[in-house]
């Protein structure tokens, strides 16, 4: 996956304004072997332009590959599915280039049997004041109390898995306390907020499945600003707005 960004020490008044954001599409192939996702691959078919540098050796076998650029995009490969991730970090939104990749991969493999696309955001939202917060969040903002909380010899860790049915598609929702490891050896607290909006493909055939796949893809940002309201307004209940200088486009 995308490396993490170095945080800063923020204040809790500050809670948001070094969180990690992570996009990821990935497509369900019928029948793909992870084997096939090679560099040369990559670079012979045009899907990604030949002067873009490996961040390391890649990665191929049957079980799983991956290919890691320099600039942040990782396109990963498990068998029936291919991933095109990339962390938002500094980048201008308009700049991110890992849907692009994902659509020149299947204009390159149009006869591959898609059976479903996921767009899939993450949120990492560290509490640098508090040796637990992330944990403490969860327990305390989320969840009831109850007899279940005191038992044992230390706080229990909890995560949520939601379920959310769109108009446009089914969103399932993680929620895990998390730690962010610092240069400096310092751990920092967060939670993960991790997304999938998943669309399903298999009732569509030939050209509009093609054309289907291509427009979900398209329109990843309306999954993301969708994504961002439910973490900000619904479970933070912090304005987007407040996150403007990361929205620009």
């Amino acid at each position: 996956m995308a490396s993490t960004p170095q945080l800063q020490t923020s204040s809790p008044e500050n809670l948001m304004l070094n969180d990690i954001e992570e996009l990821t599409v990935s497509l369900v192939i019928k029948n793909f072997n992870p084997s096939l996702l090679s560099y040369e691959l990559l670079t012979m078919s045009g899907i990604v332009p030949s002067d873009w540098e490996l961040a390391r050796q890649p990665v191929s076998n049957p079980r799983g590959s991956q290919v890691s650029f320099k600039n942040g995009v990782n396109i990963i490969a498990q068998p029936n599915n291919i991933s095109f991730v990339e962390g938002l970090g500094n980048k201008d939104i308009n700049s991110l280039q890992f849907a692009n990749i994902a659509q020149k991969y299947v204009n390159k493999m149009s006869n591959a049997e898609y059976q479903g696309i996921s767009i899939s955001p993450k949120i990492i939202v560290p509490f640098s004041q508090e040796e637990d917060g992330g944990k403490n969040f969860i327990n305390n903002t989320l969840l009831n109390q109850g007899a279940w909380f005191n038992f044992g010899n230390i706080t229990p860790q909890a995560s949520l898995n939601l379920f959310y049915q769109l108009d446009r598609a089914q969103l399932v929702l993680n929620i895990n306390p998390a730690k962010l490891q610092q240069p400096n050896e310092i751990t920092i607290s967060a939670v993960l907020f991790a997304g999938s909006f998943n669309y399903n493909l298999n009732d569509l055939i030939g050209d509009l499945r093609i054309k289907t796949l291509m427009d979900i893809t398209n329109s990843w940002q309306k999954d993301l600003d969708t994504f961002r309201e439910l973490i900000y307004q619904k479970f933070l209940q912090k304005a987007v707005s407040e996150k403007a200088s990361l929205f620009d486009s």
